[in-house]
């Protein structure tokens, strides 16, 4: 079972993609032209759905699919593509999700980790050649920031409870 970093711990992850051994009623991300082509069909399963976004792909016409899907993972097919950290914040500041929100891909690195935090991701599936226990160091590293983005813990109590 594929393990992944999700809200500050190392889980077993409880979703399948497309093409994975899944019944019905296991948790299923899909990719957006599959999910575009039969809707009906995919928000019949009595599973939990997901979505998965690649790069050039418009995150603005996922209005409609949001309140169906549990979870939507964005693509990060290499290191160089930014893409996806501007696709959190848009799904979490101008669409307003409220699902898990996963980073999955090539291009997440434990270098990235606690930025793709403060872009709204809360699960981070990493590449196998990642260690899962150093990305989860890195995503503590800091806890202290100066920009406005999605809440650390760790500001709150340094600045109220000091």
């Amino acid at each position: 079972m594929r393990r992944i970093l999700k809200r500050h711990e190392v889980v077993a992850d409880e979703w399948r993609h497309l093409g994975e051994d899944a019944t019905d009623a296991d948790a299923l991300i899909v990719p957006l032209a599959d999910l575009r082509k039969e809707p009906a069909v995919w928000q019949a399963r009595s599973g939990r759905l997901g979505l998965r976004i690649a790069p050039a792909e418009s995150v603005e016409s996922l209005a409609d699919l949001l309140p169906h899907v549990a979870l939507v993972a964005v693509e990060f097919p290499n290191v160089g593509d930014g893409r996806g950290f501007s696709y959190g914040r848009l799904l979490r500041d101008r669409l307003q999700f409220k699902g898990e929100l996963r980073a999955v891909g090539q291009g997440v690195k434990q270098d990235k980790i606690f930025l793709l935090a403060r872009c709204g991701f809360e699960s981070f599936e990493l590449p196998p050649e990642e260690n899962a226990d150093e990305a989860l160091k890195a995503l503590r590293r800091y806890d202290v920031v100066y920009q406005p983005a999605e809440p650390i813990e760790g500001i709150r109590r340094q600045r109220f409870f000091a």
